[in-house]
């Protein structure tokens, strides 16, 4: 089996593992209902791939693997590849809005980057090397669906791990056995595990200290595997209400703490362990940022256009969208927008083959523009969306069902808009909220604003990494040398 259907995945969410809601076990992923509408909407993706208007930009065929894989499992050497993998990043991402942040996409090609990455690993040992190799090539066969669990629980910011008052409570290495490590504690946040098969683990941000190296570990393990428990938020769901929450009706991804009681993870599936200083460099070293923000940016310029486009829907309905400080909104939401879009393109144009491996890796600096703007311009447009639809956000009804009541002529007049009946506006207007002031709109605010970590560290990372740096200071010092 390489390529799975939609009913394939869900089948394979069916294998008893051990998620936890409001107190209470869910016994079946795929039909509680606080989960069922994620679960049906990637299953909607993986049919995707079998769509035969969209098969060759969703999947290829792979002489390594000797079979068709899913596109995002390629790892790129040529530039029509990276243009490939780009436009099946954007069919996947158009079909949920850019609203699931966590699509099989995203991890499918963080393995890829691992993988070829190969001779990061073989630093540790060789068999750690084979192990993340022979780990890539199970899920790209069997195209299962990743989620990761990177951050600590929120202890004591002020210590280190192994520092807080009591230092079990981070997942950390308990023993090490001939089958392999058994590890204890927990961690956050990991989006969609209700309903992923696998779980990669691997601790951020990387900066670790003498004395954490128990903490120091990258490896994966099944969502079935014993002693693992996923405990669940709050959903932001409204399942069955697709006309009054059209977002969050099918798209709210489950975020989850994960805790590991003294769980057994096989050598196999061990990447690197208790090593502070390789774990430090993973992030960079392995390259992962070039490829995975190649299908992050991509994704932000889905989500940021689909806003853009309700903004300007609603200045039409408003009869304002010709005003000048609309137009001046609109403007700068355009220009954020292709700000975002011009990552990828420019990222592919700039790319490099790196000698290491033959990969052809898209350009870093480029790419990091998408981090370092996402956290500012998403908030931007969500602001920018409250500030022209006003009050209109407020009254609106209870149900788009009310049209279909006998006080639906009443609405259907009190709502109409500028060239818009009052049904059509207010569905709308719904879809406005639910990006702007639903639970739902809350978190993916919050989300995109800390989705690359602190942003304070973000922006002097790039700065302390910039790689034209040198470039420009050289110009700068040849012309100080002519005077």
């Amino acid at each position: 089996m390489t390529i799975r259907t939609g009913a394939e995945f869900m089948a394979g969410l069916r294998d008893d593992r051990e998620v936890w809601y409001d107190g209470e076990r869910v016994r079946d992923v795929t039909a509680f209902e606080p989960f069922a509408a994620s679960v049906r909407s990637l299953a909607t993706l993986y049919d995707m791939q079998h769509d035969p208007q969209h098969r060759d930009i969703l999947s290829v065929d792979c002489p390594e693997f000797g079979e068709r894989i899913a596109r995002p499992f390629e790892i790129p050497r040529t530039p029509e590849q990276l243009h490939l993998k780009r436009e099946a990043y954007r069919l996947w991402a158009e079909a949920t809005c850019g609203m699931m942040g966590r699509s099989p996409d995203f991890l499918n090609v963080m393995m890829a980057s691992l993988a070829a990455k190969r001779s990061f690993f073989a630093e540790f040992s060789t068999e750690r090397a084979d192990a993340m190799v022979a780990y890539y090539r199970h899920v790209a066969k069997n195209d299962l669906f990743l989620t990761h669990a990177l951050l600590d629980p929120q202890l004591d910011k002020g210590k280190l791990r192994h520092q807080q008052d009591d230092p079990t409570i981070t997942l950390h290495v308990k023993a090490r056995t001939r089958e392999g490590l058994v590890v204890h504690g927990a961690k956050r946040i990991a989006t969609a595990a209700p309903y992923a098969d696998e779980l990669l683990v691997w601790p951020f941000p990387p900066t670790f200290q003498p004395g954490e190296e128990p903490y120091a570990n990258v490896f994966a393990v099944p969502m079935n595997t014993p002693g693992l428990k996923t405990i669940c938020r709050p959903s932001f769901s409204h399942p069955g209400r697709r006309r009054d929450y059209p977002l969050s009706a099918q798209f709210d991804e489950m975020d989850a703490t994960v805790v590991f009681d003294n769980v057994l993870v096989p050598w196999e599936r061990v990447f690197l362990h208790e090593d502070i200083g390789l774990l430090n460099r993973m992030y960079r070293d392995t390259r992962m940022r070039e490829l995975t923000a190649h299908q992050t940016n991509v994704r932000l310029e889905t989500k940021l256009g689909f806003v853009y486009a309700v903004l300007l829907r609603v200045a039409q309905a408003a009869g304002i969208d010709t005003r000048a400080d609309v137009m001046q909104m609109l403007g700068e939401a355009i220009t954020n927008l292709e700000a975002i879009r011009n990552t990828t393109r420019s990222a592919e144009l700039q790319a490099t083959v790196d000698p290491d491996n033959g990969v052809l890796y898209p350009d870093l600096p480029a790419l990091q523009c998408g981090r370092a703007l996402g956290p500012t311009v998403y908030p931007r447009a969500v602001q920018m969306i409250r500030r022209v639809a006003g009050g209109g956000l407020v009254q609106l009804p209870n149900s788009m069902h009310e049209f279909d009541s006998p006080i639906g002529g009443d609405l259907e007049k009190a709502l109409r808009g500028a060239g818009i009946g009052g049904r059509d506006k207010a569905q709308l207007l719904r879809l406005a909220w639910d990006i702007c002031g639903s639970e739902f709109g809350a978190r993916h605010e919050l989300y995109e604003m800390n989705y690359a970590g602190d942003y304070g560290a973000l922006l002097a990372g790039i700065q302390r990494e910039y790689l034209r740096k040198p470039y420009y200071l050289a110009h700068l010092d040849r012309f100080l040398d002519s005077l």
